[in-house]
């Protein structure tokens, strides 16, 4: 039997975050004609390159580091299969004197799984790599940005991101938030969604004291709404497709059962 590549052999090592997955994943990146799928070949040569380098990590890095890749072509394959072609501008050429832009940004994205010992977050970053192959409005300054905003969330605030991105479909609760839950559990949620108040990704932001010590008006989850900051990371790590149980349980955890 053929010893696997050093980088295959790393994309497979992604499988207890990935599952089987990780080696159909590997397949399509190192041994396409055999794939049952197909993903842009020069997305693939960049996988290939990322995957190669970061090979001697070990340990847990090395299973998100590999379980990233594979996310990535799980939802590469899936834009294929969509239509949606990928970008044509200065994305995958390399420029003088660098690397091209492609490579740089899979690199960076293999950097915040490895750090994610949250290992949910796994997937939509994988899935953040794979969108921006196909999203040519999107710089790499932004994905940048989108990257680190992305880094600084906890698992419950992306839960909170994704249920505010599909109120459209999934209405959210009119009940007011308390504003002091004595549950800790409820604090803490609660304060999930003050910091994304204050991070600027959500709106209204939060409620500045009136004059006189009047009473403010109660927060309501009906009352929020993804700001322009909160369609990039929702958008980029494909929030729309994080699971509705995960969904439910950040509802939950302020108290707000999904009606």
């Amino acid at each position: 039997m053929e010893t696997p590549t050093a980088g295959r052999a790393l994309m497979e090592a992604g499988s207890p975050v990935a599952g089987s997955m990780s080696a159909a994943a590997a397949a399509v990146v190192f041994e396409p004609a055999t794939a049952r799928v197909q993903v842009d070949e020069r997305f693939a040569a960049v996988l290939r390159t990322v995957a190669e380098d970061a090979s001697g990590l070990i340990g847990r890095e090395r299973v998100r580091a590999g379980a990233a890749l594979s996310f990535a072509v799980e939802y590469a394959a899936t834009v294929h299969r969509n239509g949606r072609p990928v970008r044509t501008d200065r994305f995958f050429p390399p420029r003088p004197g660098s690397r091209p832009v492609a490579e740089e940004l899979a690199e960076a994205v293999v950097a915040a799984a490895r750090r994610s010992t949250d290992e949910r977050r796994v997937r939509h970053l994988g899935y953040l790599l794979a969108e921006v192959t196909a999203s040519a409005d999107i710089d790499a300054d932004l994905v940048t940005r989108a990257l680190r905003l992305a880094e600084g969330l906890t698992w419950r605030q992306l839960a909170l991101l994704a249920a505010v991105g599909r109120r459209d479909r999934l209405p959210l609760p009119m009940a007011p938030l308390e504003d002091h839950p004595q549950a800790w559990t409820a604090w803490g949620a609660r304060e999930d969604v003050a910091d994304l108040q204050r991070a600027g990704l959500l709106d209204p932001p939060p409620a500045q004291p009136r004059p006189g010590g009047a009473a403010l008006p109660r927060l309501r989850a009906a009352d929020l709404r993804l700001t322009r900051r909160g369609v990039l990371v929702h958008r980029l790590m494909v929030l729309e497709v994080l699971r509705d149980d995960a969904v439910a349980a950040a509802l939950a955890d302020l108290g707000l059962p999904r009606s």
